[in-house]
């Protein structure tokens, strides 16, 4: 389980608490690659300079905002942690609320709050008071060059940090198009006791196990009957040579220099005419 994510120290008024995140969730979903149809021949993406055609290695690949069309200021690691050097280390709590208060359209991404060496103590003394006073807490924390508003709340006996969208990230109903033009519709008093005595019949108590990924596990049925079935294809194939950037290049001068003689040309004849 990737453990890099994110690694720093919980503020806690003066407290700081070494801890690293870990995630708190495991996508399940079955990853299809994409085929040429003719052949079977895997698709390959790759990320290629504009100006050259050349294939780019990872490590050669920087960040850069355009503030203009096709000006750019290159951005480096330097300068996402000078933007704000206490904020890219460290989760400061900015408060604490009840959880009952919290909007659940806030609520993004659960990460488990995990405590490095040494701050054991100050974790389980936090994880302890935030249980008994029955409060979760607010507070901010910068990954990847992104500053994301967080609740932090305790889960048995450990901590777990929600990524939480700000309030600008929030649209309102009114916000959406759709809702400008929708009217409530209307319903007679036995339609809602109906509905209600329905909403009864079908109240349980919540146990998040009783709920099954149906579609995943149908899928890979129909994958696994196929491999059985002997439809699995091997694919032998090599990957071409990329095509030499340099002879596209050669072209496109000669391209321009004929695009703009023939334009001269058709200026002149307009003249004579």
């Amino acid at each position: 389980m990737r453990s890099n994510i994110w690694k720093g120290a919980l503020s806690f008024g003066l407290l700081n608490i070494p801890v690293r995140l870990m995630l708190a969730s495991e996508e399940k979903a079955l990853h299809f690659s994409l085929l040429d149809e003719k052949d079977l021949a895997p698709i390959r993406y790759k990320k290629i300079n504009a100006k050259t055609g050349k294939e780019v290695p990872y490590n050669r690949i920087t960040k850069g905002y355009e503030y203009k069309k096709n000006q750019y200021v290159v951005m480096t690691d330097k300068d996402f942690k000078e933007a704000n050097v206490e904020a890219t280390g460290t989760i400061d709590i900015e408060n604490f609320v009840e959880l009952k208060d919290i909007d659940l359209m806030f609520l993004e991404r659960p990460y488990y709050l995990v405590p490095e060496k040494n701050g054991e103590k100050g974790y389980f003394l936090l994880s302890e008071a935030m249980k008994k006073s029955k409060k979760v807490a607010i507070a901010k924390i910068v990954i990847r060059a992104k500053q994301h508003l967080v609740m932090i709340m305790v889960r048995g006996n450990y901590l777990v940090l929600e990524i939480m969208r700000f309030a600008h990230e929030v649209l309102e109903a009114d916000e959406v198009d759709y809702f400008s033009t929708l009217k409530k519709a209307k319903f007679s008093s036995k339609e809602m006791s109906m509905a209600q005595a329905l909403i009864e019949s079908m109240t349980s108590i919540w146990k998040p196990e009783q709920y099954k990924d149906t579609y995943y596990t149908d899928l890979k049925k129909i994958i696994n009957k196929k491999i059985k079935g002997g439809k699995g294809k091997v694919i032998e194939y090599q990957m071409p040579e990329p095509a030499r950037a340099s002879n596209v290049l050669d072209l496109m001068p000669l391209l321009k220099q004929s695009l703009e003689k023939e334009k001269n040309y058709k200026k002149t004849i307009k003249k004579k005419e």
